[in-house]
């Protein structure tokens, strides 16, 4: 539940601090001072969208934070997304500054306005004072009633089927229209990929075919000149291996008398030992070079094969492996796509997979339609609606992403009257009673501890008024309720009452809230009955309303 909610230079706030308990907690005050501000600033600390203009006049910046006892699904979000700490209470803050930029924190963590809005879910559910509006849009009811039967995973998994289906039917619609096109391109892709396959390249074979060719292509010279290195350093009448090993005797024999040839004499030996190992190495490229114009040709030929594919391709002959891998997956990809009787059946079944789905969801609906238009019906009768009714109607209609029915509220007014569409029946005070019994029904619901009704109580007075005062504060045995409201009948079932103003201080309008005792209920409730000016009897008239 909400614990304390802390407001600085926010609109025409300039500083409050509010601690509030559990139960029916009222907020009271003339028009335009400032009640709604308050929920204005619960809903910005809760991730709500801000800017520069919510900063009063002349402040550097708007800072809004909520305390909140944490319940079990609270901690586990908390804990999930690194934001938990030790102690039992949560705050959310929010700050924004003149130019518009805004900051949040979760426990003094730094978040984004996205993580303020799905903790503030598991927190506070706000019914704003135009809600009942939205009952006349379609997708509203159909949302509301999803949301009362607990089944928004349930139309995920139907809305994600519908597009699966959507996208294969569209496939299918594209194939039999662009037939002769895809049929003809699968041709070519066809063609091309069998030329490459008789091809049979290997990835790395251009490149040792083109060296085993120029090796073959260039035996004879590389015959001869490796006979004639070989001749040069041992073969020859005076082979340079020879004239060498001569030459290091010499020097050895000099060395004894001078130990300063010793680095020439070890040189002329590493030299020796190079030759030698060169005379070795082209005696055996000799023994194993050999002319094969067989093989030259089956290499010139195989050379000229993968030249001439490769300029048919466009391609260099090194990737031609690449290009047969491309168009090898673009064949399988189309042949997947165009295949119009393939593509029926994945179509049908596609769409037998999305059409049970849609059919279980219209069976739960239905339950949840019945029984939501049971409960209200039974409030409408507290709510001056006497022998009225309340139902929802599920016409069936072609598959969309949502299922196979349109949701319709309708409304009977009063016994004897057949139940039209709500748009088209109720009355602005009947579409209040009904939205706000719809909002108390919803909310018992959810699990979520804080209840806000922000002036779901307009367009209703007298008798009316103090049914959904009592209404508010059964509701609020059970969970914190927070209420704005201009009725007294309401505002007197309140366990809790604040009462908002405005005041002039330095020349500046500002926003002040008190907690009232209750001898100041019993001024605020007569100036609710009376206006400015307050009589005893209207001081009487709220002493027994309290009283009640």
């Amino acid at each position: 539940m909400l614990r304390t909610l802390a407001i600085r230079d926010f609109v025409i706030v300039d500083a409050i601090e509010l601690e509030f308990s559990t139960g029916f907690t009222v907020f009271t005050g003339e028009t335009g001072a400032g009640k709604s501000i308050l929920i204005d600033a619960l809903a910005l600390a809760l991730g709500g969208r801000g800017d520069a203009s919510m900063v009063r006049e002349g402040a550097a910046k708007a800072d809004i934070s909520a305390q909140f006892s944490v319940n079990t699904s609270t901690a586990l979000w908390l804990e999930e997304n690194d934001f938990s700490g030790e102690d039992t209470e949560l705050i959310l803050r929010r700050v924004i500054d003149n130019a518009g930029r805004s900051k949040a924190y979760i426990n003094g963590i730094t978040a984004t306005a996205a993580q303020l809005r799905e903790l503030g879910d598991f927190l506070v559910d706000i019914h704003g004072q135009h809600a009942h509006q939205s009952l006349l849009k379609t997708d509203a009811q159909r949302d509301l009633l999803d949301m009362q039967g607990g089944l928004q995973a349930t139309v995920l998994d139907v809305t994600t089927l519908f597009k699966q289906w959507q996208k294969i039917s569209t496939q299918r619609e594209e194939f039999e229209k662009n037939a002769k096109n895809i049929l003809l391109e699968r041709e070519r892709l066809e063609w091309q990929v069998s030329e490459l396959e008789k091809l049979q390249i290997k990835p790395g074979e251009w490149e040792a075919i083109s060296h085993e060719h120029s090796r073959l292509a260039h035996a004879a010279s590389l015959l001869e000149g490796a006979q004639e290195a070989a001749d040069v350093i041992s073969e020859s009448e005076q082979p340079m291996l020879s004239r060498l090993s001569s030459l290091q005797q010499k020097l050895l024999k000099l060395q004894s008398f001078d130990p300063a040839l010793k680095p020439v004499t070890d040189a002329l030996d590493s030299a020796r030992i190079n030759l030698q190992e060169s005379a070795y190495a082209l005696n055996d490229y000799l023994g194993r070079v050999e002319l094969d114009p067989r093989r030259l040709r089956e290499v010139e030929s195989r050379v000229e094969i993968i030249h001439s594919t490769a300029r048919r391709f466009h391609v260099a002959p090194e990737t031609l492996h690449q290009e047969f891998a491309t168009l090898s997956a673009q064949l399988l990809q189309l042949s997947g796509v165009s295949d119009i009787e393939a593509l029926r059946v994945r179509e049908a079944a596609a769409y037998q997979v999305y059409e049970s789905a849609a059919k279980k969801l219209s069976a739960s609906r239905a339950i949840v339609a019945r029984d939501l238009g049971a409960a209200v019906t039974v409030a409408m009768q507290d709510l001056s609606m006497t022998g009225g009714s309340f139902s929802i109607a599920l016409r069936p209609c072609e598959a969309t992403s949502t299922g196979l029915e349109h949701i319709e509220f309708l409304v009977a007014g009063h016994a004897g009257v057949q139940a039209r569409p709500l748009a088209k029946v109720a009355s602005g005070g009947e579409l209040a009673r009904i939205s706000l019994a719809i909002s108390v029904i919803t909310s018992c619901a959810t699990a979520t501890p804080t209840l806000i009704f922000d002036e779901v109580d307009s367009g209703i007075g007298g008798g009316v008024a103090e049914v959904v005062g009592r209404l508010l504060k059964r509701l609020g045995q059970d969970r914190q309720v927070l209420c704005v409201t201009h009725l007294p009948q309401v505002a007197s079932q309140a366990n809790q009452h604040f009462q908002v103003s405005k005041r002039s201080d330095d020349g500046k309008t500002v926003s002040h809230i008190d907690g009232l005792d209750n001898k100041q209920r019993v001024e605020e409730i007569a100036r609710m009955l009376g206006g400015i000016e307050i009589t005893p009897t209207t001081r009487k008239h709220a002493r027994e309303l309290l009283a009640s």
